[in-house]
């Protein structure tokens, strides 16, 4: 999945890990990023309001805690974003819907213009409470003040209280796996 951190030239390729003496019988182990393809994540835009507006396209987001609400994302330390929602204070999340692999796409290219501009080729609405870009045709937004920052390696974990939710119209996810996008209905249901 792509991210808004440019690339930079002449970047070390991400290293196999080395295979445990225990394991060492069986096949090579694969590099991280190969094996994290094999689990499957919802889509989303984060976007920042304020005078350093932005958006990024980023499957790592999870729900923490229901009461208080909370949930976390996490972006790298070299992404715009992680200085929008720094200077924000605060960051919406955008679920995207299965027919948003454009939108996905558009976020996760670091050459779209900067600051709010990057919003005039979308729909969108300002959250009432953050200011963050809601985008329109999304399955779901959540508006969240930014709670804490915890280093993670080259991320930061950013645990957001969420202050306002809102659901949208749409049925069908869109979901990153293997390096590809699908669908998912959320009618269907696992027996």
């Amino acid at each position: 999945m792509g991210y808004d951190a440019e690339p930079s030239e002449g970047a070390p390729a991400l290293k196999r890990l080395r295979t445990s003496r225990a394991r060492s019988g069986l096949s090579v182990q694969p590099g991280l990023r190969q094996v994290m393809a094999q689990f499957a994540t919802g889509v989303t835009v984060l976007t920042a309001g304020g005078e350093a507006a932005h958006g990024m396209t980023a499957n790592a987001f999870s729900s923490v805690s229901l009461e208080p609400p909370m949930v976390l994302c996490c972006v790298s330390k070299a992404a715009r974003m992680h200085t929008a929602i720094v200077t924000a204070g605060s960051f919406g999340v955008n679920i995207l819907a299965a027919e948003q692999q454009e939108l996905s796409k558009y976020f996760a290219d670091w050459r779209r213009p900067d600051g709010i501009a990057q919003f005039d080729a979308v729909g969108y609405t300002a959250g009432d409470l953050t200011g963050a870009p809601l985008l329109t045709g999304a399955l779901a937004w959540l508006e969240c003040e930014l709670a804490q920052v915890v280093s993670g390696g080259d991320h930061s974990i950013f645990l957001g209280r969420v202050v306002a939710t809102s659901r949208g119209e749409g049925e069908h996810a869109l979901v990153f796996y293997g390096g590809g996008y699908h669908r998912i209905d959320g009618r269907a249901r696992a027996a």
